[in-house]
């Protein structure tokens, strides 16, 4: 078996498709584990929350991607079970790559931190400050990677790697936060709707296809992987990457982007500038713009895609 293998967890999800696209261009042995969407054969069915399933497939492996849930709202609904993949699950899987000296990447977010007005952008070592219990997770996911990697004298063989909100091409527009705003367009021309849309929080959509392979999540966490494995001392590298684009848009304003994109109008789409009710049960944060200052120190291309050019090319993929 190739020396270069690697396990993306979550391989059948938005993110996790990209990244063994990534790692198949580099010539890596890529396997995919999923759940409901598992195929047994090109991605295999395991539960993460099993340890006997993920240890099985952990046998030879150099990498692993680790995903999660990144829907905030869904895991308000499922506090328990957000915790046990994005806390509990996290930790076996660490424990058991450390263990074995596997390179672990963890994905997490740019909700670890408040995103109060005039802090952004945030570096990777500024202090998180969770609003809801989301980032919660992904920032304990976070501590117990570290911790298990310094339990095991594996130290820089565990890495955290937020990133903001990603867009891409999904297999159903709900897969993304932002592609699911392309429906919101095309509902809003329906006669006597109206639509209230977010017109406060600021988000940096980030592209995690490999259309244009160079620019984009996963060839970033390929790029991560070549550099920690072919490092001396990975220990000497930094723990925690963050990558971002830099264009800012509110959810409103990416309606606005598609609409004009589409030739759509969106006059039943109304701004909301209200910000965060206090009562909701999701606080999100302002701005969470995340510095790639870390990912920069240690040689890693941190450029990503126009946002508005990969609309263009790809908005065909839409129309009705």
């Amino acid at each position: 078996m190739s020396d270069k293998t690697a396990l993306v967890t979550g391989a059948t999800g938005l993110l996790g498709r990209q990244v063994v696209r990534a790692f198949e261009r580099g010539k890596w042995n890529v396997k995919g584990t999923g759940y409901s969407r598992a195929d047994g054969s090109s991605v295999l069915k395991v539960d993460l929350v099993n340890a006997e399933q993920v240890e099985a497939t952990l046998d030879n492996v150099k990498y692993v991607l680790c995903a999660a849930n990144r829907f905030p709202d869904k895991c308000d609904k499922d506090p328990e079970g957000t915790r046990a993949l994005n806390v509990e699950a996290t930790r076996r899987l660490a424990s058991l790559c450390a263990a074995r000296g596997i390179l672990l990447i963890y994905i997490s977010t740019d909700y670890v931190f408040p995103g109060r007005p005039g802090e952004a952008p945030y570096e990777a070592d500024a202090k998180p400050e969770p609003t809801n219990l989301y980032g919660q997770t992904k920032l304990d996911g976070e501590r117990v990677v570290l911790e298990e990697y310094q339990r095991a004298g594996k130290a820089g063989l565990g890495v955290v790697l937020r990133v903001p909100v990603l867009y891409g091409d999904a297999e159903v527009p709900s897969e993304s936060a932002v592609n699911v705003l392309m429906d919101t367009v095309w509902k809003a021309q329906e006669p006597g709707i109206k639509i209230k849309m977010d017109h406060w929080a600021l988000r940096y959509p980030t592209n995690d296809a490999n259309v244009f392979i160079t620019e984009d999540v996963g060839r970033v966490c390929h790029d991560i992987s070549v550099k920690y494995l072919g490092a001396d001392d990975p220990s000497k590298l930094p723990y925690i990457l963050q990558f971002s684009s830099e264009s800012k848009y509110t959810k409103y304003e990416i309606c606005q982007l598609f609409g004009e994109i589409m030739g759509l109008s969106i006059a039943n789409i109304e701004p909301n500038t209200e910000g965060n009710d206090p009562n909701a049960s999701v606080q999100r944060p302002y701005d969470c713009h995340l510095s790639t200052k870390a990912l920069k120190n240690i040689g890693i291309e941190v450029a990503t895609q126009d946002f508005t050019g990969w609309w263009r090319w790809n908005v065909r993929a839409f129309r009705k």
